[in-house]
């Protein structure tokens, strides 16, 4: 079985709200160096195993389905390798 990881961040323009509530949680902890940009991690699995096209419909996914081209961008789209 192959597997497929798509990453998807929100556009550097657009507030995060999700990623500035976890810097402040970290605030609290003490821990001040980091800002937070929260995103999101699909995991694709696929038969057999991961192919140029199965990568290029992944791709076809991330930018029609699994992101919102409006304010997210398809960061990465590739093979997990164990």
């Amino acid at each position: 079985m192959g597997r497929i990881i798509v990453e998807v961040m929100p556009k550097p323009e657009i507030l995060d709200p999700q990623g500035k509530a976890v810097a402040g949680a970290l605030g609290h902890q003490g821990i001040t160096r980091f800002t937070v940009t929260q995103g999101k991690r699909f995991v694709l699995d696929t038969e057999g195993e991961v192919t140029e096209e199965a990568l290029a419909e992944a791709r076809r996914a991330a930018e029609s389905v699994l992101s919102n081209p409006i304010i997210e961008d398809v960061v990465g789209v590739y093979e997990e390798r164990a």
